[in-house]
C-alpha cells in the first residue's frame, strides 16, 4: 500500500468518526457558514504572479517542516507579504494540522484561504465552509470523475471555488468539468514523493484558459516561476520554502519582492 493509499484509508475512518460526533446541522450552525468568500481566482488572474503561501508544520516526505509558530503569526505575515492566498493543511495525522488553524488564520486575515485535505466526503466541504475556508482542494488521483463531480457541484453550492489537483494527463484528462475554478498541477509524485518542474511544463498547453493553471510544489526559485508563467500559469503553491524559515512572513515577502521587481 503506498503513503497515499493509507492516507485515504485512515480519513475514510476519521470522517466517518467526525460524522459520529459533529452532525452537518452543527457545522451549518456555525457563525462563518454564511459568510461571503473571498475569489482566490479572480485574485490570481490579477495579478502578475499569484502565490499561494502554504501553512504546514510537517508533512510524510520530510518530517517536521516547522512546528514553532502558531498559525496567526504565519497568516498575517503571508498576507503582509503580498500573497494572493493561504494554504491550510488539515490533516492531522500525517501534517501536523487541523480544522482549528484554518479558524486561526481566518481570524486575522482577509485574502482567501484553500483548505488543503485529502477530501473524499461532502462532510468535508461543510467543515470547510463552517471553518472559514474559501477554496478546496480535490485530489484527481484518490477521486473518480463521478466523485469529481459530486464534490465540485456541492462546494460550488456552497459558495466555495474549487482546486482540483491532477499529477498527469489521464488524471487531467478524467476531470476537466465547468464545476471546476482552478486546475492545479502537482510536480510531486505521490507515490514516490520526487519532484519534477517538468510536470507542470508537460501538462500546461493541455489545461484550458477556462481554467486559472496553478502549479503547486517544489518551486523554491523565482527564476522557476518565471518560467512557467511563460507555460500560462498563473498561481504558484510554496510551502516548504517559506516554512522552513525563521520567519515565513518574511521569507515570502523577500520572495515576492524580487519575483515582481
Amino acid at each position: 500500500m503506498s503513503i497515499l493509499d493509507q492516507i485515504v484509508a485512515d480519513k475514510i475512518k476519521e470522517v466517518a468518526h467526525r460524522k459520529s460526533i459533529f452532525p452537518t446541522n452543527y457545522w451549518e450552525a456555525s457563525p462563518l457558514f454564511d459568510r461571503s468568500g473571498f475569489s482566490l481566482a479572480t485574485k490570481l488572474r490579477s495579478q502578475t504572479a499569484g502565490i499561494i503561501a502554504e501553512h504546514k508544520r510537517r508533512s510524510p516526505s520530510k518530517q517536521n517542516i516547522n512546528q514553532s509558530l502558531s498559525v496567526t503569526e504565519v497568516a498575517q505575515g503571508y498576507e503582509k507579504a503580498g500573497a494572493s492566498g493561504m494554504s491550510v493543511l488539515t490533516d492531522g495525522k500525517y501534517f501536523g494540522g487541523s480544522l482549528e488553524d484554518l479558524v486561526q488564520a481566518r481570524s486575522v486575515t482577509h485574502f482567501p484561504l484553500l483548505r488543503k485535505e485529502f477530501i473524499i466526503d461532502e462532510y468535508q466541504l461543510i467543515e470547510a465552509k463552517a471553518h472559514g475556508a474559501d477554496v478546496v482542494l480535490l485530489i484527481a488521483a484518490v477521486l473518480s470523475t463521478q466523485e469529481i463531480k459530486q464534490l465540485s457541484t456541492t462546494a460550488k453550492s456552497l459558495g466555495l471555488e474549487v482546486l482540483l489537483e491532477v499529477h498527469n494527463e489521464a488524471e487531467l484528462k478524467k476531470s476537466l468539468m465547468p464545476t471546476l475554478d482552478l486546475l492545479g498541477v502537482n510536480n510531486r509524485n505521490l507515490k514516490t514523493f520526487e519532484v519534477s518542474l517538468e510536470t507542470s511544463k508537460n501538462l500546461a498547453d493541455k489545461i484550458p484558459n477556462d481554467f486559472v493553471k496553478v502549479s503547486e510544489s517544489g518551486i523554491s526559485k523565482v527564476e522557476a516561476i518565471q518560467e512557467l508563467i511563460r507555460y500560462g500559469y498563473q498561481g504558484f503553491l510554496i510551502g516548504e520554502q517559506f516554512m522552513k524559515s525563521d520567519d515565513p512572513g518574511e521569507a515570502a515577502k523577500i520572495f515576492i519582492k524580487h519575483l515582481i521587481s
